[in-house]
């Protein structure tokens, strides 16, 4: 029985958590917040995740350094923004070669760096992978089945993580490119807000259909450009995912997106969502990215200016709409 400490007690921690112990693992889940383990402890559910009952035997631990060292295997399941500051806390109790898998998304705005750049950066004497894919923790609690990707480094890790985490309701590619994987689940975030804000102002299915297909060419064409590969892209970590948080109201990104749609600012959607939007704090990234590559993203910009430059949504929209006359696909030629 692998022992898995869960580092973070969200709902898609808890999610994890859940799948890993019918999966057979002894499982503990740690949290900065004393209260957030309180509640944990005493309902056996998340406020978040009603009617999902937590099991008695998933552990809730307040010590870092006991959750660490009692590991074989740590699932790094905080917030984006977190994810630097935790695993500085981490680095003293981590063996070497101890695996970190990082299931969330996003990309830190001052440095670039994907979140498992960032816990190794932090953490060097770790071996680090990542886990993504269409997956809201909602349904995943709940044993409805879906598919995800795993990515590591060397391939037997990949397959470690596959045997640990697939389930008959929870099934589990491998891949090497783990930062095909990470830009493909922070980027497809930014495109779900815009996919929101279309939404929020009443427009429809061709809209939402346009801004997916027209978002994924803007992820390819980085991803093209930052060297991972397209295959990864048009795979679980990218397509798949930027499906599912465009269209579902699980996605915190979508819903924040709405709120922005219908003319709330963006402090007034994040607070109404009472979670981390992870598409506001990787859409600044996304531009520095395309800026830095030289990558034609217009939604990206336009969601950047919505955001944090008070431009009305039905403008950013327009100008969209009414940009210079482009071919859909220049690589492919015409006939002479």
């Amino acid at each position: 029985m692998k022992k898995v400490s869960i580092i973070g007690a969200g709902t898609w921690a808890l999610g994890l958590a859940i799948l890993l112990y019918h999966n057979g693992a002894e499982v503990t889940m740690w949290s900065a917040l004393e209260d957030e383990l309180q509640m944990l402890r005493q309902n056996h559910e998340h406020k978040n995740l009603p009617g999902v009952r937590i099991p008695e035997e998933i552990r809730m631990e307040s010590d870092l350094e006991k959750t660490v060292k009692q590991a074989d295997v740590l699932v790094m399941a905080v917030a984006s923004i977190y994810t630097r500051q935790t695993a500085a806390r981490m680095k003293p109790y981590v063996r070497d070669g101890q695996v970190i898998v990082d299931v969330a998304k996003g990309i830190e705005e001052s440095t670039l760096m994907t979140l498992s750049e960032q816990i190794h950066q932090e953490i060097p004497q770790a071996e680090v992978a990542v886990l993504s894919g269409p997956s809201h923790a909602e349904e995943v609690s709940r044993r409805i089945p879906t598919t995800c990707v795993v990515g590591a480094a060397k391939r037997e890790t990949a397959q470690m993580l596959q045997n640990l985490f697939m389930s008959d309701v929870f099934r589990v590619y491998t891949s090497p490119d783990v930062k095909g994987i990470e830009l493909g689940g922070a980027l497809k975030n930014v495109i779900a807000l815009a996919a929101g804000i279309a939404d929020g102002l009443g427009y429809g299915d061709n809209s939402k259909a346009a801004l997916i297909t027209r978002g994924m060419a803007e992820i390819a064409r980085l991803g093209h450009a930052m060297g991972v590969h397209e295959e990864t892209l048009y795979g679980l970590s990218g397509i798949g995912d930027l499906i599912v948080t465009c269209a579902s109201m699980h996605s915190r990104n979508r819903r924040a997106g709405i709120l922005i749609g219908q003319g709330k600012t963006m402090d007034e959607a994040m607070a109404e969502v009472h979670m981390v939007v992870e598409g506001v704090y990787s859409a600044k990234a996304a531009k520095a990215l395309a800026d830095r590559h030289g990558v034609y993203m217009p939604i990206v910009e336009e969601v950047n200016k919505v955001l944090f430059s008070d431009k009305p949504a039905r403008e950013a929209v327009r100008d969209l709409m009414l940009r210079d006359r482009r071919i859909e696909s220049p690589a492919i030629p015409w006939p002479e």
